[in-house]
């Protein structure tokens, strides 16, 4: 091999790297690497030179678990992408040397919030990655012609129950006492009375 076909090579791996990089930035524009999935998110796994491997558009499941040949069920839902990576290649070590699997998240449909009662559009938003109950309410279309929008509550289930969270429309929209502005967290429900 002369030294320009070996330029030549290095060339197109240089750029085949590149392609990859953005693609995996483009991709990485849906969810930041510390996104968390959610039942209803689609992830893309993928095992270096094995094709039976390569496995788009799996969906966690509503009881948070995906799976996957040679691993069967795991626990994806509360977990980062590179938690789950390790995991499944941690478990392939039995069948394959040196493993390298890849990741990704193709979609972030599990990942909604509700806005519910005197609002033009009342439904489910996804939230990409994440938006406050400003956003969502701007997403609702905004309060109709009934709404109070000084008695705005949020619910949010927790481990110890659900709790409400109090939102005063008039306060935030003044910019005052803005912490009632929360980021919304997946399964929150902003009711508008």
């Amino acid at each position: 091999m002369t030294g320009r076909e070996l330029g030549r090579g290095a060339l197109a791996g240089a750029s085949l790297a590149i392609v990859m990089a953005l693609a995996s930035v483009a991709r990485g524009a849906a969810a930041p690497d510390d996104y968390r999935l959610h039942a209803g998110d689609k992830v893309e796994i993928s095992v270096w030179k094995e094709l039976e491997l390569q496995k788009p558009g799996i969906v966690v499941r509503p009881d948070g678990k995906i799976t996957f040949p040679l691993v069967g069920e795991v626990l994806a839902a509360g977990r980062s992408v590179s938690e789950i990576r390790q995991e499944i290649e941690d478990r392939l070590k039995k069948y394959i040397p040196d493993p390298v699997v890849t990741v990704g998240v193709v979609d972030v449909g599990g990942n909604v919030a509700y806005v519910i009662g005197q609002v033009n559009k009342p439904g489910s938003y996804v939230m990409n990655p994440a938006i406050n109950v400003l956003q969502a309410l701007s997403l609702a279309g905004g309060g109709n012609a009934f709404a109070k929008l000084d008695s705005i509550i949020i619910l949010r289930n927790s481990q110890s129950g659900q709790r409400a969270l109090p939102f005063r429309y008039g306060a935030v929209s003044a910019g005052r006492d803005l912490s009632q502005n929360v980021t919304l967290e997946s399964g929150d429900v902003v009711v508008v009375p």
